[in-house]
């Protein structure tokens, strides 16, 4: 098993991609923590975190791969790749729910492109990664349905599992040749983030005139800005089901309360993705169940 588990490590580092030890069997990195880190070696100067360890050297990896029969794991920001990981219903009693693969293939057909083809592994947990080239000078970052439900991406901060890994629910299987596809130009732009407004949207909001939506947006961002812990998804999520009906309206533009309500979220301590994924839920249904005006007041 050490011989197949070194012979998938090199074989992933002479694509250029960075590889790393990962635990025998299982998914998590095999490289020590800070607190335990002996400040010699790589981490001589400082501890380094596995992202800065992940290596191309052959050397250095028949040297950790002659240890233990450590799984593969691919450093995706410095291997300069974007991978999409279409994942499996967390619920697998219900034979109709959707899977990432659906969700993604639903997703490009909407926007009128072929799925597209690229170096595919198959996961332990039957799903799928695609593995994309980066576009240079752009630094992307982990996203978790960003894309599209069960459509989660790796990029710089993330790794994914290698082709000829081994793990209790299955192994990973590569299901094409190595050659990774550039990332397409329409999945780039779903996930570089949008240029930050050169003001928060709450002081905008602030210099407008006081319309009763303007008003709204004002009171229902600081609610959640203000959202104490175990409060704040709940309230991110009635607000943004509150300020759904203006955008059906058009007296809000859907843009401008995604990014009060984001920055609003964020502030109050909930991740990005969590804002992401809340708020999109909630504008969604309440932007399809008010489409006729009703008085506000």
């Amino acid at each position: 098993m050490k011989t197949v588990l070194l012979h998938a490590a090199l074989q992933a580092a002479e694509q250029g991609w960075h590889i790393f030890p990962l635990r025998p069997g299982t998914k998590r990195p095999a490289l020590h923590g800070e607190q335990t880190c002996p400040r010699t070696g790589p981490c001589a100067s400082g501890h380094l975190k596995w992202e800065q360890r992940a290596t191309t050297d052959p050397d250095r990896i028949r040297a950790a791969w002659s240890r233990a029969p450590f799984n593969v794991g691919i450093a995706t920001g410095p291997s300069g790749l974007l991978v999409i990981d279409l994942d499996m219903p967390k619920d697998m009693s219900s034979s109709d729910a959707p899977d990432g693969a659906t969700t993604f293939g639903a997703l490009c057909e909407r926007v009128g492109h072929a799925v597209p083809g690229t170096y595919r592994v198959r996961t332990a947990s039957g799903g799928r990664h695609l593995y994309f080239t980066a576009p240079p000078g752009v630094r992307l970052t982990n996203t978790a349905g960003t894309i599209a439900d069960l459509v989660d991406t790796r990029a710089w901060g993330g790794y994914v599992v290698a082709a000829g890994s081994v793990t209790p629910t299955g192994d990973y299987e590569s299901l094409c040749g190595l050659q990774a596809a550039p990332l397409p130009r329409w999945l780039q732009a779903i996930l570089q983030p949008a240029p930050k407004p050169s003001q928060a949207p709450s002081v905008a909001v602030a210099g407008q005139s006081c319309s009763y939506a303007d008003s709204a947006l004002a009171n229902e961002t600081r609610n959640v800005a203000t959202a104490q812990v175990g409060e704040r998804e709940a309230t991110l999520f009635r607000a943004a089901r509150a300020l759904g009906r203006f955008v059906a309206w058009g007296d809000l533009p859907r843009l401008m309360v995604e990014q009060a309500l984001q920055e609003a979220g964020e502030g109050a301590g909930l991740t990005a993705a969590e804002c992401r994924s809340t708020i999109r839920s909630a504008l969604n249904w309440s932007i399809a169940h008010n489409q006729t005006r009703r008085d506000a007041a």
